[in-house]
């Protein structure tokens, strides 16, 4: 199969279109054939060796861990997914070596859902990670119908999907953006404020009665300016800054769920969530989707088309 991989660590240079054998199938996986792949910025922080004091690495490396496709055939007694069934998976395994940049991969069946009949496969590949992060930082701290919370970098792959899944529970959410993206916010059902100094005091203008949680997909600045203005410091989340646990908080590393992605699932065959893909790229141009990502500057997802 062909695949995106890296020989060794490296920046985004290292990826490169190789011809690498089929996957294996364990038992309790099935093997995927790929239609689409989320690019996270973890891919490229991954690529540069971020990760290896606590993750092991294999090489030759095939990066990513969103993936949509269809099922080839199973791994002995895997019987959740049938050979055609299209399916969505968070691939993150215990190493890194066989992720989602390539036409194949084998993936356990617990970490895969129905793929969402109302989203393209685009959209299907940009879902997983970012959906889950968002849907798991928002169970962490019990966000609810009537809460108010406070979502930084609201914008983003994480933070746009974050604003849906609240709205749909019923929340109120206020969101940080640039102004250029305020639209986009009150298009998904946020009310937006600019980011940057002054922050607190606009959050407290917009929400005078105070904030019930906060999800923080940026870090910095937006974790203290958290916790200062929350009732409850244990209801703050991030997925960037560590001091969020620190300060009372949690800090939220993002695990496969395939029980969390059928919710997902659920959410937009419902009409109640959809992904936004800035950009579709070709399998082959991965190292041009992690340049884009690393800019920080993407409203939604970048996808990588098989």
């Amino acid at each position: 199969m062909k695949a995106m991989a890296m020989p060794e660590y490296g920046g985004v240079d290292a990826l490169t279109l190789m011809e690498l054998p089929d996957p294996k199938v364990a038992p309790g996986e099935v093997l995927v054939q790929v239609r689409a792949a989320g690019v996270n910025p973890v891919d490229w922080k991954l690529a540069a060796g971020g990760l290896d004091p606590i993750m092991v690495g294999h090489f030759p490396m095939i990066p990513g861990w969103d993936v949509a496709g269809v099922v080839a055939r199973n791994g002995l007694d895997a019987t959740e997914f049938a050979p055609g069934d299209e399916v969505i998976g968070y691939i993150r395994k215990d190493s890194a070596e066989h992720g989602a940049y390539a036409e194949q991969v084998a993936v356990p069946v617990r970490m895969l859902a129905r793929k969402p009949r109302a989203l393209s496969w685009a959209q299907a590949g940009g879902l997983p990670l970012a959906g889950l992060t968002a849907l798991q930082a928002a169970d962490r701290v019990g966000c609810a119908a009537g809460d108010t919370v406070l979502v930084h970098a609201a914008a983003g792959g994480v933070g746009s999907l974050a604003v849906q899944i609240l709205t749909a529970r019923g929340a109120r959410v206020i969101g940080t953006a640039s102004p250029a993206n305020h639209r986009f916010l009150l298009d998904l059902g946020a009310e937006p404020v600019a980011y940057g100094p002054g922050l607190a005091d606009r959050v407290r203008e917009a929400a005078p009665d105070g904030i019930d949680a906060a999800l923080d997909f940026v870090g910095g600045e937006s974790v203290d300016v958290s916790a200062a203005l929350l009732r409850d410091p244990a209801r703050l989340a991030s997925i960037t800054d560590h001091r969020a646990a620190e300060l009372g908080g949690h800090y939220v590393w993002v695990r496969p769920d395939g029980a969390g992605l059928a919710t997902l699932a659920d959410l937009a065959d419902e009409g109640r969530l959809t992904v936004f893909v800035e950009k579709e790229l070709p399998l082959r141009e991965a190292a041009e989707a992690w340049r884009l990502s690393s800019e920080g500057h993407t409203r939604g997802k970048l996808v990588l088309t098989v």
